[in-house]
């Protein structure tokens, strides 16, 4: 049977939105915890145009805030899938802030995500090898491997300190 593949273009989702005074803290910028709610959103479509199914997110691996997100900006985030394991994909969510009246674009955030894609019964599925085409798509593809046996680490690191904790409750 052949593999089945998507080229990492095909699973680019964008979204754009206006920051509301609502959607900022009392700095005037945009709360961490809204923006990472977009990061989720965005990343599992992403996801979904992958392996063309449900998927759960199973981890945020990083996220970083480079640049403050203004009230009255708008805000762009693009998410590609640009590693796959077996069941898992990793996707990439940049984000990017324009200053309405000016028309200055940066970029403020990029963020890592892992997502499992499941089956009907809510078991781990195979998933699509992701395709990349151009120079930056490849770098991302072949350095998505490195960061998933970092991610591998930091989940049992992660294990190793809920078990400590269980262990001191106990005592």
């Amino acid at each position: 049977m052949e593999e089945k593949t998507v080229r990492m273009k095909d699973t680019v989702s964008i979204k754009t939105s206006l920051v509301f005074p609502q959607d900022t803290n009392m700095h005037g910028t945009m709360f961490g915890g809204k923006l990472l709610a977009y990061i989720d959103d965005i990343a599992s479509i992403s996801a979904m145009k992958l392996c063309r199914g449900p998927v759960v997110t199973a981890s945020i691996d990083s996220v970083d805030f480079i640049k403050p997100i203004r009230e009255g900006d708008s805000v762009t985030l693009e998410a590609m899938v640009t590693w796959t394991g077996r069941s898992s994909m990793e996707v990439l969510v940049k984000v990017t802030t324009e200053h309405l009246m000016t028309g200055e674009k940066t970029i403020s955030a990029l963020s890592f995500l892992t997502f499992v894609s499941l089956d009907e019964n809510g078991k781990p599925k195979q998933v699509p090898k992701v395709i990349p085409e151009t120079k930056q798509e490849k770098w991302l593809n072949e350095t998505g491997q490195r960061r998933a046996r970092y991610r591998k680490t930091r989940k049992n690191q992660s294990k190793e300190l809920i078990a400590f904790y269980a262990e001191s409750e106990e005592d």
